[in-house]
């Protein structure tokens, strides 16, 4: 996983959030007791699996 300050982690994370709250599919194994989308978002962001890049000038 790149190194991201905490402004991107969160915009990364509510709009991968956005994404799942629409019916996009999980890109991860969901453990069955984990239903909320921060949550989803946040294990794939640790499994480095999130379609969504940061573009740095």
């Amino acid at each position: 996983m790149e190194s991201y300050n905490k402004f991107e982690k969160a915009r990364i994370l509510s709009a991968r959030a956005l994404q799942l709250s629409m019916d996009a599919p999980i890109l991860i194994k969901r453990p069955k007791d984990m239903f909320d989308v921060i949550s989803i978002a946040k294990k794939e962001m640790e499994e480095g699996v999130l379609p969504i890049t940061i573009k740095r000038d």
